[in-house]
């Protein structure tokens, strides 16, 4: 394992963070923060050099890209942090037994936490603010799209650590290789957790190729059904926002179910999105309805449902009824996101009832499902998985527990 010593050196720093107050972490978060701010210049520079490699008409263009607002709100979601309560050393369950032992069960860091990312270089500030924070060391892996961002993040990290006399080791930069890649999936004692972030591909690539445990996020087929109690207009600037506000994210909107009996107002739900160039990918019913009133219109196919395209693009699918609606969710999602827009509390009781997402949503879009906008502060991922954490991952689901038991001399008969 080439990079076995990288590992190790980061599980022996992990250790020294137990030490480090809450007080002291803080103060360090708001010095990155500040950093941050000062070395725009420096950051920005890097992503130049990252941008340059890729086509701007790449969807995935504007999620690579850093700017002096994206820098500025990530500084912000980092002092954020810095304000939020500590996830360690709380109390979850305490109890006296009847032979006298005193037990206690008490949130402690997972340790090491392995994060596996894509061209997202503001992901590397957000894991290091809520990995820090939470006591945890961390190993990044970051894709070879921003590989000059990261270089640049990591290394302003190290400097703010290094004036504060703490271990640069907290927090390390793999190289950008699927070797790299490889060695952290079987870092069986180094990495305590692994949580990849990214598409489906990368996803299932690390649920089936791991040894270390991991924590599934991301991957979002996302539907928004507009019932036949829908309000117009509501539904219009909802499906509009789901859509077109950040297409290269996993909270987009994929597919817009609607309601048979609403086919006359499909052109008005999409004529927002027209200006953004969005291709739409109709089914029957519903290309019937807006051919020769949307300007990019194309027949939906198999494949047009069940994909998240990251992408200006959309499928509408055309339902008889809110069972027919729920079943192509059953069918088509991924468990990350779902919304329903109407006015009929019962329909959107059982939607919400029904539905096996980690967020779902009545009238509201799809865009929320963000550990900021949940004020949770930065987030680490969206967990589409049951067992452990669901949805935003921040401080909290960062954290496990450990069992601690005082007695006076107590022994098992």
């Amino acid at each position: 394992m080439k990079l076995k010593e990288t590992f190790e050196r980061v599980k022996r720093a992990s250790k020294s963070l137990a030490l480090i107050t809450d007080e002291k972490r803080n103060e360090i978060l708001n010095a990155v923060a500040d950093a941050i701010i000062s070395n725009k210049v420096r950051i920005l520079e890097a992503n130049a050099k990252d941008l340059a490699k890729m086509d701007k008409a790449n969807p995935l263009y504007d999620r690579l890209q850093l700017t002096d607002n994206r820098l500025e709100g990530i500084a912000a979601d980092m002092r954020n942090v810095a304000t939020l309560p500590t996830p360690l050393g709380h109390i979850t369950k305490q109890k006296t037994l009847p032979n006298g032992l005193r037990l206690c069960r008490v949130s402690v860091p997972f340790g090491v936490i392995g994060m596996i990312y894509e061209a997202r270089p503001n992901v590397t500030f957000d894991v290091f603010s809520l990995c820090f924070k939470s006591g945890n060391a961390c190993v990044l892996k970051g894709g070879k799209d921003a590989d000059e961002s990261n270089r640049e993040e990591v290394a302003l990290i190290h400097e703010v650590l290094a004036k504060y006399d703490v271990s640069t080791d907290v927090v390390a930069l793999l190289p950008a290789t699927h070797e790299a890649t490889g060695e952290m999936l079987n870092a069986v004692g180094y990495i305590d957790l692994c949580i990849p972030r990214g598409g489906r591909r990368l996803i299932d690539f690390v649920r089936d190729t791991a040894r270390v445990p991991v924590i599934e996020t991301g991957a979002g087929v996302v539907n928004t059904y507009f019932d036949k109690d829908g309000n117009l207009e509501m539904g219009k600037a909802i499906v509009n926002n789901a859509k077109t506000r950040r297409v290269s994210v996993c909270n987009a909107l994929d597919c817009l179910i609607i309601h048979e009996s609403r086919l006359s107002d499909l052109q008005c739900l999409c004529e927002q999105m027209a200006e953004k160039h969005v291709i739409i990918y109709a089914d029957e019913k519903a290309y019937a309805a807006l051919d020769g009133k949307y300007p990019y219109l194309e027949p939906a196919t198999e494949e047009s449902f069940g994909t998240e395209f990251m992408d200006y693009k959309l499928a509408i699918k055309t339902v008889g009824s809110l069972d027919e609606a729920l079943a192509h969710i059953d069918e088509n999602g991924s468990g990350h996101s779902e919304a329903i827009v109407t006015d009929s509390e019962e329909a959107a009781r059982k939607f919400q009832a029904y539905v096996d997402a980690a967020c779902v949503y009545w009238n509201a879009p799809t865009s929320f499902t963000d550990g900021a906008q949940f004020g949770l502060g930065a987030e680490i991922g969206i967990s589409t998985q049951k067992l452990g954490p669901r949805g935003p991952m921040a401080l909290e689901e960062i954290c496990t527990y450990k069992w601690l038991i005082e007695g006076e001399g107590q022994i098992r008969p």
